[in-house]
């Protein structure tokens, strides 16, 4: 019987070290379902949890895709596995598709050793893809047309995604049409549509994807808390990221030849804050922007990623039996979430055991 735990929730919640000690108890191990955590180098800022022994680092595992730019491999954090972190380098044009892949192929590894796949994350999409499957999802990457098109104006893709197919551009909301890297994609798929909708693939992909992602038994633990409770632990969090070198962080990648316009630094929450600020670090200008300022926005951008969450997640994981919401302000929650689990993974075993 294939059982799958997901703890996912608003960012701050604390996911993954409850996850850890769940792991424990139910011989599982973790897969990250972060769309920044993926990448190599955005450490301290995305809040990867690292081993603390600095010994232990990451290990490639014998799991594999077929792009060559991804790399899958583990950390153990006190012996449980952590997949999913550092797939790739921070100037490639990730998406979910490439995220479903990889967790497919990990998912699949840890089930056939007899172990048990934890979700966790908040990065919703990637656990709608995985959970419910996304049609486009199996058309494979065109990696020569994006080289292109990653070189075009937001216009020039607009103009291109608008010529391809205006309903999709006219179904996109405002944030997307302004996401160069979801313009891509749409007009990469775009294409493919038009050179392959006599074959029908795309019903066969959606059929294809959707039979693979079929489960025996499935347990979503969601955790919450008030906007208020939120806003104070991602506050207290982004005051110890920059004590961790939050700051030190940035100038490393810029240092290794990454900048804030040929790789996501510009895009992830954390990073892109510090734009003018380094941009204009060796000029008098740095001295007019003020890093109290950098933080709060920092915070606020947090925040807004908060509430966008706990939306998505109130709509797709509604309170039921198979879904579990936990309010981490309460006192002995994680001794709930814990004990909840551990009453559904034991009923599996006795299920299959019959």
């Amino acid at each position: 019987m294939k059982k799958l735990l997901i703890v996912c929730g608003p960012t701050a919640t604390g996911k993954t070290s409850l996850a850890l000690k769940i792991a424990k108890k139910i011989n599982g191990e973790i897969i990250s379902v972060d769309s920044r955590q993926v990448y190599r180098y955005l450490d301290i800022i995305t809040g990867k949890d690292l081993p603390k022994d600095s010994k232990s680092s990451w290990q490639k595992s014998e799991v594999e895709v077929d792009n060559k730019d991804l790399q899958i491999g583990f950390y153990q954090v006190d012996g449980i596995k952590i997949w999913l972190y550092d797939l790739t380098d921070p100037k490639f044009s990730f998406n979910v598709s490439d995220w479903l892949d990889c967790a497919q192929k990990v998912a699949d590894d840890i089930w056939q050793r007899d172990k048990t796949p934890i979700l966790v994350g908040g990065t919703g999409f990637y656990l709608q893809a995985f959970l419910k499957g996304i049609g486009t999802l199996n058309i494979s990457p065109d990696w020569e047309l994006r080289k292109k098109l990653e070189t075009f104006s937001l216009t020039k893709l607009t103009d291109l995604l608008k010529k391809a197919d205006l309903k999709k551009w006219l179904s996109m909301n405002n944030s997307d049409q302004n996401n160069p890297r979801r313009l891509i994609r749409a007009i990469e798929v775009a294409y493919w549509l038009k050179k392959d909708i006599k074959n029908n693939l795309v019903n066969k992909a959606i059929k294809k994807i959707k039979g693979e992602s079929s489960l025996s038994s499935t347990l979503a633990v969601v955790l919450d808390a008030s906007y208020s409770f939120l806003y104070k632990r991602i506050d207290s969090r982004v005051e110890q990221r920059i004590k961790n070198g939050a700051e030190k962080e940035i100038n490393s990648l810029l240092e290794k030849g990454y900048d804030f316009n040929n790789s996501v630094l510009d895009k992830t929450i954390g990073y892109s804050e510090w734009q003018d600020y380094f941009q204009n670090k060796n000029t008098s200008d740095k001295e007019k922007i003020d890093k109290e300022e950098i933080i709060q926005r920092w915070k606020y951008d947090e925040h807004a990623y908060a509430r966008r969450q706990k939306t998505w997640f109130k709509k797709t994981f509604p309170q039921n039996s198979k879904n579990r919401w936990f309010d981490i302000s309460q006192k002995d929650w994680e001794n709930k979430v814990e004990k909840q689990v551990v009453i559904w993974y034991n009923q599996n075993k006795d299920a299959k055991k019959n």
